[in-house]
Formats: C-alpha cells, sequence, structure tokens
C-alpha cells in the first residue's frame, strides 16, 4: 500500500485551516465576556452644522377676498367655477330678480304718488300766500297750508329713499367679482337659497395673486425670539417630497395662540411661487436658518445622556480655571480611554441639531471615541461583535 505525498503547499494549507478552527473555537466557547466591545463610541469630528427652529404651517395666498351677497334669493344663473380667472366687475350669479323688481315698482309708484301731493301741496301754498296778502284767510290757514306742503316734500323725499333701496338691492342681486383673482372656493349652486338675513354668507373666495404665497407657521414661544424679519426659512411640502422650497420671515405677530397649555406665535413667511408647484392649503414643514457653523468640534446628541452605572455629579471633573466662570460647562460626557474604561470630559455645548452639538470649548479633542450607549448582551454574542458606533 502505497501512502499519499504531501507537498509543501498542502501542509501549509492544512496548518491555516487548523488555526483557523482553533481561532474559532476559541472566540465562541473559551473566550470571556468581557473581551467583547462594551460600548457604543463615536468619534468627535469637525465638522459644519446649521442650527435651525424646526415649525409646521400652512401655505395660504397673499390676500383672499371672501365674496358673499347682501340680499337673499334662489340662484338663477352661475358663471364662475373653481379655478376660473376673473377679472374686478365680472359678474359670477344672479339671482332671481323678481321680487326686487316687483318692490322697485311698488316704491316707484309710492315716490309719483307722492310727488303728485307735493304738487297739489304747494299749489295751495302759493293760492294761500295771495289770500292772505288779501287778507281773505287768517294767518292760521295760511301757516297749516305751508306746513303741508313742506310734509309732503318731506314725503317725496322718503319716498324717493326707499326707490334708492329697492333700485340698489335689484342690482345687488347681480353678484360681481370685486378683485381679479383665480376662484379657490365655490359655496353655492343653481337653484340654491342664499339667506343673508344676520349675517353675509360667502359665495366664492377669490385669490388675488397665486404667483405669490405665504406660510402661516406656528412657532414655540421657546423659540419665537430667534426669529427676525427677513430671516431665510427653507421647506418641503409633502406633494413633492424632498424638494426644497425657500422663502423669508415678513411678519412675527403678536398675538399668541393658546392649545392645550401651549402657546405659540404665528410667523409670515413669503413664498415665490412662479411656477405654480405650491398650492393653498398645503401642510409644510419650515426649519428657520439661525446661523451657519462652520469647521466646528461636533458631538453626538446621545453622548451627552449616557452616563456609567453608579456615576454621581460629584465625580466630574473640574473646569479649568479660565472656564469656571463661563456658562454652558455643566455638560459631562465620556470618551473611550486607552484601557477600554469610560473617562468623563467636561464640555461647553453650543448650538445642536437633531444628530449633533457644537462643542464651544472643554476638555474634549477631534479624534477621541465618544461613548453613545452600552452594548446589549445580544449584541456583544453576535458573530463580528457589536456594530460600529
Amino acid at each position: 500500500m502505497t501512502l499519499p505525498k504531501f507537498t509543501t503547499g498542502r501542509i501549509l494549507a492544512l496548518l491555516l485551516l487548523l488555526v483557523a478552527i482553533a481561532g474559532a473555537v476559541w472566540y465562541f466557547a473559551i473566550r470571556k465576556p468581557g473581551d467583547a466591545a462594551r460600548f457604543h463610541t463615536a468619534a468627535a469630528e469637525t465638522g459644519d452644522l446649521t442650527e435651525v427652529i424646526s415649525a409646521n404651517g400652512t401655505i395660504n395666498p397673499v390676500r383672499v377676498v371672501n365674496v358673499g351677497s347682501q340680499v337673499s334669493g334662489t340662484v338663477q344663473k352661475l358663471y364662475a367655477d373653481y379655478n376660473d380667472k376673473v377679472t374686478a366687475g365680472q359678474v359670477l350669479l344672479e339671482l332671481d330678480p323678481q321680487l326686487f323688481k316687483a318692490r322697485l315698482a311698488q316704491s316707484e309708484g309710492a315716490l309719483a304718488n307722492a310727488r303728485a301731493q307735493a304738487a297739489l301741496s304747494q299749489a295751495n301754498a302759493a293760492r294761500a300766500g295771495q289770500l292772505r296778502r288779501q287778507d281773505f284767510i287768517s294767518q292760521q290757514d295760511y301757516e297749516t297750508a305751508l306746513a303741508t306742503a313742506r310734509s309732503q316734500a318731506a314725503q317725496v323725499a322718503s319716498a324717493q329713499a326707499a326707490a334708492d333701496q329697492d333700485r340698489a338691492n335689484l342690482g345687488f342681486s347681480i353678484i360681481r367679482a370685486p378683485v381679479s383673482g383665480v376662484i379657490i372656493s365655490r359655496a353655492v349652486d343653481i337653484g340654491q337659497t342664499v339667506a343673508a338675513s344676520f349675517q353675509t354668507p360667502t359665495l366664492f373666495t377669490i385669490a388675488q395673486d397665486l404667483t405669490e404665497m405665504q406660510i402661516e407657521a406656528l412657532v414655540a414661544e421657546a423659540d419665537v425670539a430667534r426669529v427676525q424679519l427677513g430671516q431665510k426659512v427653507s421647506f418641503t411640502v409633502d406633494a413633492y417630497g424632498n424638494r426644497p422650497f425657500a422663502g423669508t420671515v415678513s411678519q412675527v405677530r403678536l398675538n399668541p395662540t393658546t392649545q392645550q397649555n401651549v402657546v405659540t406665535f404665528t410667523v409670515i413667511v413669503a413664498v415665490p411661487n412662479p411656477d405654480g408647484a405650491l398650492l393653498p392649503g398645503m401642510t409644510v414643514n419650515a426649519s428657520f436658518l439661525v446661523r451657519q457653523y462652520d469647521d466646528v468640534l461636533l458631538v453626538p446628541n446621545s453622548a451627552m445622556s449616557w452616563k456609567p452605572a453608579g456615576w454621581n455629579r460629584q465625580q466630574q471633573p473640574k473646569p479649568l480655571p479660565d472656564e469656571a466662570r463661563l456658562p454652558g460647562y455643566g455638560t459631562t460626557i465620556f470618551v473611550l480611554g486607552p484601557g477600554g474604561e469610560p473617562e468623563p470630559r467636561r464640555i461647553r455645548v453650543g448650538a445642536a441639531d437633531n444628530d449633533m452639538s457644537v462643542v464651544l470649548g472643554g476638555q474634549l479633542k477631534a479624534g477621541e471615541k465618544v461613548i453613545t450607549g452600552d452594548v446589549k448582551p445580544a449584541e456583544s454574542a453576535r458573530p463580528g461583535g457589536p456594530p460600529p458606533g
């Protein structure tokens, strides 16, 4: 029987295989749990950060005109609909004019009767004046004739006012556009009765110019002091995903709004809309640009909330003499020391966004591994160890 011959290459491959098997056995069975990484870390690095104020709001036209009716009636003709462009003075709808015409005819008849009575009274007063000069009637009869003439003249003025009112109501039965713009709302239809007894009903809503819009953003009272006129604002709307839009702050309204003990202020943001992409009523996620930080030391926000077990404030490091009186040096974070143990660092934190904070000073250096959390036992036992960072 002939034994197989082993070359040098085969022997080397066999040795490497044995070493790999031994390493795997040690990793999964022999090694101690404490040998695995115990913390999630992230490097403190320099970078850029934008300090913003987040707020939600609604897009509306800059100027909206509600078209109503001063008289009641039934809609007989309708000349405008949603999204129609109208000009000032254009007829939008007509109410049934029959009742208005009847009232006008009645008032004009009363006016004619009053004018006839006034003419007769005036003639009687003139004749009474001639008779009085000839002493054929008493002074009392003459003054009575004059008073009757004046009363009839007043009746003519009253009848004329009633006729003018009925004529105006007939004109009000034709609803016209007060301004030029686009109709964004219509609240009536043919055959519908319009009642204007106690308040003016809104029939149409006209936006004067949809190429210039505004955002009515609700800003929390804690952030409103950092909002300034002319401040740049970037925002997105759900209809266009991540497409960015821009605007500027044009007004900070002083009237607060309180809902469930939460106080907010309405901030008006002017927004150009040349392509008509932004529509009235869209919900906005706005970010007010407060300040831009370039090439600054950044630390993860999660690092400031992590503390090792048994840690207390008496153990935190003292600030340097020149930093003792500066505000903001009460933040303690932990970095991964050379021996794998957490070491405290006292820092001064400035502006922040959703993920990172600016380090304005303190005992942290760029490149140090900042501890952001503990590694769970399940992560530690995972092949390859815990995920990075």
